[in-house]
């Protein structure tokens, strides 16, 4: 199954071809059709993101033979926990579609589903217990697992929540999605033998990065795009009330609470009225601003890495997660 980047990654574009295929290759289930969903989760519409950003601060290219093996294992492991992640996700949304194909949870029911996830996470600390044997490097992932799950449960707490706050919002992203962009970004500086300061830098920008990416797709839940698999108004019906509905509640809560207060119980057409309201009153806006704001502190970031090969192709993939909404 060939496999199509979202973005292009010229430098690393053979390494992520190699973390595609150790994917498919780990992923061995029975059942003939979940074994081809999977492959075709892994290898349909994924940017591979996370992989990308460790093999840029790896400088996977300037390392031993044997040392780029190692690499590909801990970067195929970041993308195996992202998937988990994302079956996990769907279980919860009652999503029908992941990655522009039929989900999971949808095509086999959300039992299978939960153990396929599951399955994902044994594959997951199978190549980190290979690759990282004797490396700090394997408790760093446990706590970044743990900050994850800590995230998704602080958004389910938050569902429905008109009280939820700027905060809480932050800091619930900053488990649920940044923080697997700022282990990548940081172990990839470290098993690429960077210096203390670069491994912090890296682990900076991993977080500046992902806390945007996650903005940016917030907005797109007000300004979805099919081509992008991404259905408009997806979390607001779930009961997630992302950036742009939280600043815009700030200013004009009184034409948005009818709405909301009705919960599970809104209709398409009280969605696109909350929709309206909050494109009107500058809340997708003010989101793109304080994505702009974050990608920007990323950059300045970026520019005080050594490696100027490597601050060029971190600057191209933040500028491209930047304008995917535009």
């Amino acid at each position: 199954m060939k496999q199509h980047f979202f973005y292009t990654y010229p430098a690393i574009n053979n390494a992520l071809s190699k973390v595609n295929q150790t994917i498919n290759d780990r992923i061995t289930i029975k059942n003939p059709q979940l074994h081809d969903v999977l492959q075709q989760m892994a290898s349909n519409g994924g940017k591979y993101l996370r992989p990308a950003f460790f093999l840029l601060f790896a400088n996977i290219n300037h390392q031993t033979v044997a040392e780029q093996e190692k690499l590909i294992k801990i970067a195929s492991s970041l993308e195996v926990l992202h998937m988990a992640t994302l079956i996990h996700d769907d279980i919860i949304d009652d999503s029908p579609k992941r990655r522009g194909a039929v989900s999971v949870q949808a095509a086999f029911g959300k039992d299978t589903a939960v153990y396929t996830g599951d399955f994902l996470f044994t594959i997951f600390f199978d190549l980190l217990v290979e690759a990282m044997t004797g490396s700090p490097y394997l408790t760093r992932n446990a706590r970044t697992m743990r900050k994850i799950l800590t995230g998704e449960l602080g958004q389910m707490d938050n569902r429905f929540d008109l009280s939820q706050s700027l905060l809480d919002y932050y800091r619930n992203v900053n488990g649920k999605t940044a923080a697997i962009f700022s282990l990548a970004a940081e172990e990839g500086a470290y098993f690429g033998h960077g210096d203390r300061r670069t491994i912090n830098l890296a682990k900076r920008i991993g977080q500046n990065i992902g806390i945007s990416f996650q903005i940016l797709d917030d907005i797109l839940d007000y300004s979805g795009d099919e081509r992008l698999n991404k259905p408009v108004l997806e979390d607001l019906a779930t009961g997630v009330y992302s950036l742009p509905l939280l600043l815009t509640l700030q200013n004009h809560r009184h034409e948005l609470e009818p709405l909301l207060a009705k919960k599970r119980q809104m209709t398409i057409e009280d969605m696109e009225k909350v929709q309206k309201i909050v494109v009107t009153h500058g809340g997708v806006k003010q989101a793109q601003e304080i994505a702009t704001k974050f990608t920007q502190k990323a950059q300045t970031e970026i520019d005080e890495l050594a490696d100027k090969h490597t601050r060029k192709m971190l600057k191209l993939v933040a500028n491209k997660l930047l304008t995917r909404v535009n």
